[in-house]
């Protein structure tokens, strides 16, 4: 947005010499805007409009376009230009027109008054900023004067058209005084002035909303009115008479959601915590609402029950602490979290039948904290009080989070399916935060409660029952430690028994397997009871994520107890793989859960499922690189190289868990002579344990360059065999030492031919791994000297990524000149180039100040100046001077004293880089004639 003001008006001082801003000229383009059919006219028109309300022309001929004779829509485009140049210019008025031009734009609303309803609150806003803008020494009592102008009987107004646009006039004030962009001290001055002037307001507010003639369309503003008020943070006493009124208001259908509104804006003020009595006042008359709920929910009425729960969370949420601390009141605060309670649990399916349920959730965490934050003899007077209360949501909770019927369910949209699994992680992160309050005894309330269910008889149960009870327990074991709880061993015993017939119960029964893996690591004779289930899930498509998941995490969690079981594993993986059942992710998430299983396996073991693992990928991949390219054959490519670089992620046996390293584990034999992987030996010289990832490394390395023989000009293909060797160096870290003179030479030939930013990141790595250590540092070099040369050659310069539109690489790019210009006197090279090139550093740095650059990275222009003065002081003492000499460098805007005083302040400061930051965002904005103006105001 800022850019696009600042661009806007830099093009509108030279447009206006081609086009004039003249009212005519202003009609066509709007003309041109609304009707044109041609998007591109429709653009220009825009632009040329947004030109128009900032030149010196709109004084003139907004006032001509607000004539009776003119159309709506000229009529605002007139009094949106007047408020722009009011809010954003207001700098260029000469005090001595303040009082003529508030005369005119109180006439133009009065008679505005009985016409148009957007062209009226567009006056209104911009009366109001004319008001903010000199309240409060030049308009002392600016709200009072505009209801006595108002509430003149000579008007030729009617008495309700006038009432209504005063209305409309103090609503938009408190509205114009949030947006607007005063200077952080005028603000706090105009607020203070806004609270007394509320004096003026509230009486004739009350007297509108109470009085029994008033129409209903006053009475509505009137709310409104007051809703915008409150957020000025009056004090909640002082609203109490309306508060009252607006809950009477409650009651008329046309009012509801305007008086909704205004007593939830009201009750959430932060200052309204301190009126405790104001707030006790309030308690009965929220709870006086139970039985308009009541109906509106029997009613299936969505949007009362909605507005009714609204009003009860904003009192319970903002003012739970404070309405705690009246203990002697705690009978009523009760009643209130129990009506809240009914709105979390109101009937229906969220969100088909029911929106008001979600709004209640955050008020549960926020009593619980209130509850736990008292001081320990409070706290365990009220945990006697809350604990049955959080028990009875915890049931409620399970309750909402239940499906509905298969029937149903199929007729919800996706939309609806999406909202209600949002709703269903919302209501897991909350359970998850009860247990802070109820404890281990939340999970035998599970328990019992899913034991009762699966192991009675009496009658039949829902499986949308049990798979909301397995819900709970998995929303807790996901995040908090129950490894030393005593019914987890029974949950396990009871999961076997779930008689799974619907795919959203299985889906739960394998999140709550992979929530409990961390406990099965510590408790491995129950992995035979449950490991079966998710095998089987792996050959159903509809539980892809699930059971490809719950895998991955039982691989990672529980590797050094699964060799019994690894055989079955890499067999039903290795099936469903070649099946193609799941899409790209989940074969993606398999292979590193198989690299977790591998890692923990012996040698030989871990030798010979690679090889049935790895091989008939490596042979359809010698095949694909036989074939001439086609898009088929890319995505195969593609497919198989993710699969081994997911697999080498996680394949690690150099490090060993310290809990699980055994004597076993440190003496691994290691393999002579060639490695045994079948049809992919290349010969290796005898390689220690560590270094089985490195062989299967080399052993496809030859394989992989032949296929990037045919593939070396496409980014996908170049990526995925980048991503093989990144994923492995960050596994492997010293112990892929072998492979790096190779990789660094295939390297350079992928970057020589097309430059990619997936090979820049390989080098990156491999720079920041190898290049310390003398043996491997001469491959290094010469590769980053490639890499260099390469990319020079194709920017010809380094200075031109501080002129890329993208701030990260400009972020990226000034930090390395950051870091560079230190050494200059260290290192003879640097010291070489920096007098060679300076000078054009600094001329792309004034530039980006000048206005090329967002002003957003300011700060980082400002390091680049502040290590050229603090390093190269004599040199920038030259170079600035010569640079800013020519007329209009960096911007047409500055003189040469303002360009003179900014060399002098830059070249003075070389301590305080803070200093030099401040003086560059003066200086950016002198460039963009944007000092002075309401821009700079949050700056």
């Amino acid at each position: 947005m800022e850019r696009r003001e600042e661009q806007s008006g830099a093009a509108g001082a030279g447009a206006a010499s081609a086009l004039d801003f003249t009212v005519e000229n202003v009609e066509k383009a709007l003309h041109q805007l609304y009707y044109d059919p041609n998007i591109e006219n429709k653009n220009l028109a825009q632009k040329w409009l947004m030109q128009a309300q900032v030149s010196p022309q709109a004084w003139h001929f907004s006032w001509q376009l607000l004539q009776p004779d003119k159309v709506p829509e000229i009529q605002y485009f007139g009094a949106s230009a007047l408020h722009i140049k009011i809010s954003r210019y207001w700098s260029d008025i000469p005090t001595d027109q303040y009082e003529s031009l508030k005369a005119q734009l109180f006439t133009q609303i009065t008679r505005f008054a009985s016409g148009s309803k957007i062209v009226l609150t567009r006056l209104c806003v911009a009366l109001a900023s004319l008001a903010l803008s000199m309240m409060p020494d030049a308009w002392p009592c600016a709200v009072a004067d505009m209801v006595r102008l108002f509430q003149a009987e000579d008007s030729p107004v009617d008495g309700q058209g006038r009432c209504l646009a005063l209305l409309e006039l103090l609503t938009v004030l408190p509205e114009e005084f949030q947006t607007s962009r005063l200077p952080q001290y005028r603000k706090g001055l105009v607020r203070t002035s806004l609270a007394v002037e509320c004096g003026a307001v509230f009486p004739l507010l009350e007297q509108l909303l109470q009085q029994p003639s008033s129409p209903s369309c006053v009475r509505q503003k009137v709310l409104k009115c007051f809703s915008s008020w409150v957020q000025l943070e009056v004090p909640l006493q002082d609203c109490e008479a309306l508060i009252q009124a607006a809950f009477t208001a409650l009651q008329d259908s046309e009012l509801f959601d305007s008086s909704v509104e205004a007593i939830v804006n009201a009750i959430s003020q932060p200052d309204a915590q301190r009126y405790v009595n104001t707030l006790l006042k309030l308690i009965p008359l929220v709870l006086g609402l139970q039985e308009q709920l009541r109906q509106a929910v029997q009613n299936g009425d969505m949007e009362t029950s909605h507005g009714i729960c609204r009003i009860a969370v904003a009192l319970g949420e903002n003012h739970s602490r404070a309405l705690l601390d009246q203990v002697e009141h705690w009978q009523s605060f009760l009643a209130l979290v129990n009506m809240i309670m009914f709105c979390t649990g109101i009937p229906g399916h969220y969100p088909v039948n029911e929106t008001t349920s979600s709004l209640t959730l955050t008020f549960w965490y926020t009593l619980q904290d209130d509850i736990l934050s008292f001081e320990a003899e409070k706290q365990a007077v009220y945990q006697q009080v809350y604990r049955p209360v959080y028990f009875q949501l915890v049931d409620v909770l399970l309750h909402k989070a239940q499906f509905p019927s298969d029937e149903e369910y199929g007729f919800w949209s996706s939309d609806e399916k999406e909202q209600f699994r949002i709703y269903r992680v919302d209501i897991s992160d909350t359970l998850m935060y009860v247990y802070e309050m109820l404890g281990a005894e939340l999970l035998s309330n599970l328990y019992d409660k899913l034991g009762r269910l699966l192991t009675g008889s009496e009658e039949p149960y829902s499986w949308q029952h049990t798979e909301a009870l397995l819900y709970g327990f998995q929303s807790i074991a996901e995040t908090i430690d129950v490894n030393y709880s005593d019914v987890v061993p029974g949950l396990i015993g009871l999961i076997p028994r779930i008689s799974i017939s619907n795919v959203q119960l299985a889906d739960t029964v394998m999140f709550t397997i992979g929530a409990l893996s961390e406990w099965l690591a510590d408790h491995p004779v129950m992995i035979n009871s449950v490991l079966p289930l998710v095998l089987h899930a792996l050959g159903n498509p509809e539980l892809s994520v699930s059971s490809v998941s719950t895998l991955k995490k039982i691989c990672r969690e529980c590797k050094y107890d699964l060799p019994p079981y690894a055989a079955n594993i890499v067999a039903v993986s290795q099936d469903v793989l070649m099946k193609q059942i799941h899409k790209t992710s989940q074969c993606m998430w398999l292979m590193q859960a198989l690299g977790f299983l591998l890692s923990a396996l012996q040698v030989e073991e871990i030798l010979k499922n690679l090889h049935s693992l790895i091989s008939p990928y490596i042979q359809q991949l010698e095949k694909l690189a036989e074939e001439i390219p086609n898009p088929s054959n890319k995505l195969a490519i593609v497919h198989i190289l993710g699969l081994l670089s997911n697999l080498f992620t996680t394949l690690d046996i150099s490090h060993h868990d310290d809990d699980h390293e055994g004597p076993e584990l440190r003496k691994l034999p290691v393999p002579q002579g060639p490695n045994p992987v079948g049809d992919i030996v290349f010969a290796i010289p005898p390689t220690p344990t560590c270094g089985n990832v490195v062989v299967v490394l080399q052993q496809v390395f030859q394989l992989i360059q032949k296929v990037l023989s045919k593939w070396l000009n496409d980014a996908q293909v170049v990526e995925a065999v980048c991503a093989i060797f990144e994923k492995s160096v960050k596994t492997l870290l010293d112990d892929f030492a072998p492979m790096v003179p190779q990789l660094c030479e295939m390297l350079g030939r992928m970057y020589s031919t097309i430059p990619q930013a997936s090979a820049l990141d390989l080098t990156r790595q491999l720079v920041h791994i190898f290049a310390h250590e003398p043996a491997h540092f001469p491959p290094i070099e010469a590769l980053f000297l490639l890499v260099t040369s390469v990319t020079l050659t194709l920017f010809q310069q380094a200075v031109l990524a501080l002129k890329f539109p993208e701030a990260p690489t400009v972020k990226a790019s000034c930090g390395f000149f950051t870091e560079l210009l230190p050494r200059c006197g260290e290192v003879e090279s640097v010291g070489k180039v920096v007098q060679e090139d300076g000078r054009m550093l600094l001329i792309a740095v004034l530039e980006a100040i000048g206005g090329q650059a967002s002003r957003s990275l300011m700060d980082c222009f400002a390091d680049i100046l502040f290590a050229l003065n603090k390093h190269c002081f004599s040199l920038l003492s030259m170079w600035i001077k010569e640079a800013l000499q020519p007329p209009g460098f960096p911007s047409a805007r500055l003189s040469p004293e303002q360009k003179d005083t900014f060399s002098q302040q830059i070249l003075r400061e070389r301590v305080n880089k803070r200093r030099v930051k401040e003086m560059v965002k003066e200086f950016t904005l002198l460039c963009r004639g944007l000092h002075g103006t309401d821009y700079t105001a949050d700056y």
